[in-house]
């Protein structure tokens, strides 16, 4: 059997301020290549050039990473607001149109970060820019120095921060082996309201929605809040999403 594919969905990025570029993350091809055991096949976030029939015709599976820009607020019925910038529209009308046929379809979807904020959207969810901002919440960012800059260590930024509680006996418990787990923490926007097929999984310390799956899936549908194609070759907890992935991906292509 060949190697199952895995359509990475890119960002809109723009090189020394001039030359529109689409990226993704070596970390999640790594992830996909290492872990998952796929051939990582990096697709546009753009709907002019991306046909999602197309697409999925010729992948095995679907991850939507993370990403700086926010989901655009108009997708669940809010003001934007220049706070809450930047925005990647065309990559909201590729990943939601996308999430919904992935499901329909079986097609194997894992939604990371932003990931996990589109499938909640997509299923008619909504999103606060700023979690930060609900009383009782924590600071979910990633760790800056002092004077504001981003902290120059991967290893300090992509720490695990804070404990994410499982459902007794979920998809994500019984997949995991445990009901408590830690994870990392890199994120300003997050699930206010979940969507109609929105199971939520995991919930961190402070109430923050951190892992779901999508009802009546035919296919592995789950989302994580944290970042876990960050070292997922020795992470036991992300090496197990990306291992579950994995093992969806073979599924859906022998029986397709």
């Amino acid at each position: 059997m060949k190697r199952p594919v895995v359509g990475v969905i890119g960002n809109a990025y723009r090189v020394e301020n001039r030359f529109q570029t689409q990226m993704v993350g070596e970390r999640n091809l790594r992830a996909v290549a290492d872990v998952a055991g796929a051939l990582p096949l990096m697709f546009a976030g753009s709907p002019e050039i991306t046909d999602i029939g197309a697409l999925l015709d010729v992948v095995d599976g679907i991850v939507l990473t993370g990403a700086r820009a926010n989901v655009h607020p108009t997708r669940f019925k809010t003001e934007p607001h220049e706070r809450h910038e930047p925005y990647d529209i065309h990559r909201d009308d590729v990943a939601l149109a996308l999430t919904e046929a992935c499901v329909a379809r079986g097609v194997p979807i894992f939604g990371i970060c932003r990931g996990l904020q589109e499938m909640n959207v997509a299923f008619g969810g909504s999103l606060h820019p700023e979690i930060r901002e609900i009383p009782g919440r924590m600071n979910h960012r990633m760790p800056r120095l002092e004077n504001g800059e981003i902290h120059p260590d991967p290893t300090v930024v992509f720490a695990d921060r804070h404990d994410v509680h499982l459902t007794p006996g979920g998809t994500f418990a019984n997949l995991l082996g445990c009901e408590t787990i830690r994870v990392n923490s890199l994120h300003g926007q997050g699930i206010l309201e979940p969507g109609k097929r929105v199971v939520i999984e995991g919930i961190a310390e402070d109430g923050t929605i951190e892992a779901i799956r999508i009802a009546d899936a035919p296919g592995f549908a789950l989302g994580v809040q944290w970042h876990a194609e960050y070292d997922p070759q020795r992470n036991p907890i992300n090496r197990k999403l990306f291992e579950a992935f994995g093992a969806a991906l073979k599924a859906h292509q022998r029986a397709n």
